[in-house]
C-alpha cells in the first residue's frame, strides 16, 4: 500500500516521502497513529500545493537574508574595550554583543546564527561568520578600539 507520511517514521522515510508499505502496518500503525495518509489522486495534490508553498516561502527568506547581506557586507562593527598591559584586551567579545550591536542597527539577528572561529579578544579587526541562511552566509568585520 502507498502512503505519505505526515511525519518522520524511523526506518521508514521522512516527512513528506511517499513510501511503500504491507497493508496490516499502514492501517494498523501509521494511519491510526496520524503518521501517514493513503496516496491518492487528492492527497497527492495537496502535498504538491504544501510542497510548493513552502518551496515560495523559502524564496522569500532567502531574498530577505540577501537583502540583509549586502547591507551588512560593507558594516564594520566597533566596541571599545578595556586594555592592560601590552594592550592585552580584558574578556572577549561575545555572540551576544555582537547579536546586541546589531539590533542596535535595527538588525534582529540572533546570536545562534553568528559564528565564532576564534575567540575575538585582540585589539584589530577581525571577522565572525554569520549564516542567516543555509545558502546565505557572509563575513561581517568587528573592530576592537581602546
Amino acid at each position: 500500500m502507498k502512503v505519505i507520511l505526515l511525519k518522520d517514521v524511523k526506518k521508514q522515510g521522512k516527512k513528506d516521502d511517499i513510501i511503500n508499505v504491507s497493508d496490516g502496518y499502514a492501517k494498523n500503525y501509521l494511519i491510526k497513529n496520524n503518521l501517514a495518509v493513503p496516496y491518492t489522486k487528492t492527497s497527492q495534490s495537496i502535498l504538491q500545493n504544501e510542497l510548493d508553498k513552502r518551496a515560495k516561502n523559502e524564496e522569500t527568506l532567502i531574498k530577505e537574508c540577501e537583502e540583509i547581506k549586502k547591507k551588512l557586507e560593507n558594516v564594520t562593527l566597533t566596541f571599545k574595550v578595556k586594555t592592560g598591559t601590552n594592550d592585552k584586551v580584558f574578556g572577549t567579545i561575545s555572540t551576544k554583543q555582537i547579536a546586541d550591536k546589531l539590533n542596535e542597527l535595527g538588525f534582529n539577528i540572533d546570536k545562534k546564527k553568528i559564528k565564532l572561529d576564534y575567540p575575538i579578544d585582540t585589539l584589530g579587526v577581525s571577522e565572525v561568520t554569520i549564516e542567516l541562511h543555509k545558502k546565505v552566509i557572509f563575513k561581517l568585520k568587528i573592530e576592537l578600539k581602546k
